[in-house]
């Protein structure tokens, strides 16, 4: 049997405790961890300089994968650049080169890009090249 003074510390401890943790979770000291978010396409007959949708970004890396790739010269490859909508002119990032999904129609290629920070991203097809055009059968962007 405890002592009666030790039990009485005991219930004010637990009380601030649980006070204290319900605060936290309401403030959002306690959050979930981030889930990533992707969105889905295809691309047909994309030419030099397409740009995708833009999706919002809240910060953290970026994955875009092409599967099922084809081209109107054949050059098998495409190259992919991560952008970020602003303002002024839009800054641009690493140029990814896909190639494995040339292979086949249910081969992939990707690439991920660093973090940037938040803000409305879009990726641009071939913007480098002259009058290739490239289809792809699904696209998915995680970010």
């Amino acid at each position: 049997m405890r002592p009666a003074h030790l039990t009485a510390l005991r219930e004010p401890s637990r009380r601030i405790a649980t006070v204290a943790l319900g605060a936290a979770a309401v403030l959002g000291l306690i959050a979930a961890p981030a889930q990533a978010s992707t969105y889905s396409s295809h691309l047909t007959g994309a030419g030099p300089g397409f740009e995708s949708s833009r999706w919002n970004d809240s910060g953290g890396t970026t994955n875009i994968k092409f599967t099922g790739c084809t081209d109107d010269y054949n050059d098998k490859s495409v190259t992919v650049r991560l952008r970020k909508d602003t303002f002024g002119p839009d800054p641009s990032y690493v140029n990814a080169v896909f190639t494995q999904c040339f292979v086949s129609g249910t081969s992939t290629s990707s690439g991920t890009w660093a973090d940037h920070g938040s803000g409305a991203y879009y990726f641009v097809v071939n913007d480098a090249m002259v009058g290739v055009r490239v289809t792809v059968k699904s696209l998915t962007v995680t970010y």
